[in-house]
């Protein structure tokens, strides 16, 4: 299945690009999200007419989310869990605990923004989450878990 990508996608191209996908992939995702158009010669027309004004809307997009990116420079989230002896936590700290920290901070930041590289936290200390505002920006986020007995 050949489609026209309409916003930047991970891992596929950028906007404008013609690419060949697994039908499924298309049919369910790319198409429903409003990713991608199918690549007819009809759509090829419409989707350069509107370049300029998806392009726009795209660089509007990314503008926002590196101003959000600004107000998280210099800022460290500080969590509290139930852990044992040795800093081993009772449970586990996941995105939706770091989520909600961060709302509770003054941050707008939903869970599926909150990326854990490591798996979720399971010992008390210092760690390091990326926060994926943006197809283009991930920026790291210092989290520092105090385990309380």
């Amino acid at each position: 299945m050949e489609v026209i990508l309409l916003q930047k996608v991970a891992n596929l191209g950028n906007i404008g690009d013609r690419v060949k996908v697994k039908s499924g992939y298309g049919r369910n995702f790319l198409l429903p999200k409003g990713k991608a158009t199918l690549a007819t010669a009809d759509n090829v027309a419409k989707f350069e007419s509107r370049r300029a004004e998806i392009e726009k809307a795209a660089k509007v997009e990314l503008d926002a989310a590196q101003a959000r990116a600004t107000k998280f420079e210099g800022f460290k989230l500080t969590l509290t869990a139930k852990a044992g002896g040795e800093g081993k936590l009772f449970g586990s700290v996941g995105t939706t605990d770091i989520a909600d920290g961060l709302r509770k901070a003054g941050h707008d930041v939903e869970r599926s923004e909150v990326r854990l590289p490591h798996g979720p936290i399971r010992q008390a200390g210092e760690h390091v989450v990326q926060i994926h505002l943006h197809t283009d920006l991930t920026l790291d986020l210092p989290v520092v878990v105090i385990g309380e007995e």
